[in-house]
């Protein structure tokens, strides 16, 4: 028996990254708000079907404040769906976020809000925290390369000053601050800043992984959205694809080793959704966890991130506390029982 998964980073709103589909490029400049909820409602559909009853989802990428009512379309019995927790916009900063590579005179639109200055970072937590969503992110690095050493490098974007205020206002309201964070000086910048978890995180120094172990940082590694689309090897997208694969498991183990409180997160949306959301068990378990610890970092240990620790992700008396509410067949009877449903058939929903 298992209860209710819990995918600790997803992106409803995003329907993959697929270069041969037009990429992230695509999900913000071809697809309007209508088709963009719909999806994302499928989005739901599909995760809850796969057994994940919690999602803990990442930002909009451009979707404003669409999770909260996706969210709140579940609640009311609307749609189908797992449980959300939301971030709602994400924050960034000039010249940090996608779009990028067009023509410097456009305008293009940006997947995050932006701020320059702790100022500005401090209003945009404020705006976003009190639009009810469930925590706040702080976008941080810019997209990465290999440079002619051989080592990833990626550009930092939000300061530690930005990041501290950030999550001063973040934590005043009683929510955590997740950080996108890869390597070097960004991810440096994200452990000084206080910030709660971090995201992706493919190269962590030891120095690094002592601090998260002393402040009780979360790990959400998301190691299979890094496995798959890689560019032809000849390329520098190629050799980037292959360098991030080679330090993301080295840092994985070295965290798994330490004690780093992991937890499991797919990053579906950047895959597409089509794709199975179980996918990323494997990666955890040749990477240093036990089958046992890969189950807790998608079930009690992912709770105890959202602050649901004996609410959610485990098998209880009492503990029925599933979020979807689904559609009986017309004529069908049902009786409440408890915090379920019960229909003539003898199916339950939570």
């Amino acid at each position: 028996m298992l209860p209710g998964l819990i995918d600790a980073h997803t992106h409803i709103f995003l329907w993959g990254e697929n270069p041969a589909k037009g990429g992230y490029d695509a999900n913000i400049l071809k697809a309007g708000i209508a088709l963009r909820a719909a999806r994302a409602t499928f989005a739901c559909r599909r995760a809850l079907e796969q057994g994940f009853t919690t999602l803990r989802d990442l930002e909009t990428e451009g979707a404003g404040y669409g999770d909260v009512e996706i969210k709140q379309a579940i609640a009311e019995g609307t749609i189908p769906g797992p449980r959300l927790f939301v971030v709602t916009r994400a924050i960034s900063t000039t010249g940090g976020y996608n779009l990028e590579g067009y023509a410097p005179e456009l305008q293009m639109p940006k997947g995050a809000q932006i701020i320059d200055g702790p100022i500005e970072a401090r209003k945009a937590a404020r705006e976003q925290t009190g639009s009810r969503s469930g925590l706040v992110e702080g976008l941080h690095d810019a997209p990465f390369v290999v440079d002619k050493k051989g080592n990833l490098v990626s550009q930092p974007t939000l300061t530690v000053e930005e990041l501290k205020a950030i999550v001063d206002e973040a934590h005043g309201w009683g929510k955590k601050v997740a950080c996108h964070a890869y390597n070097g000086i960004g991810l440096q910048r994200a452990l000084d800043g206080g910030c709660d978890s971090i995201e992706h995180g493919l190269e962590i120094t030891d120095a690094q992984i002592a601090q998260m172990a002393k402040q009780g940082t979360w790990y959400c590694p998301t190691i299979a959205a890094y496995y798959g689309d890689w560019a032809p090897e000849n390329t520098e997208a190629g050799a980037r694809d292959r360098k991030r694969a080679e330090v993301h498991g080295a840092s994985v183990q070295k965290a798994a080793k330490a004690g780093i409180k992991i937890v499991y997160g797919t990053d579906m949306g950047g895959i597409e959704w089509t794709e199975p959301m179980a996918l990323e068990f494997p990666y955890l378990t040749q990477f240093g966890l036990t089958q046992m610890e890969a189950i807790r970092s998608a079930t009690s240990r992912a709770a105890d991130l959202l602050d649901e620790k004996g609410e959610l992700g485990i098998v209880a008396a009492g503990r029925l506390r599933g979020h979807y509410r689904g559609q009986w067949r017309s004529g069908e009877k049902h009786q409440r029982i408890g915090e379920c449903e019960v229909c003539d058939e003898g199916r339950q929903r939570f």
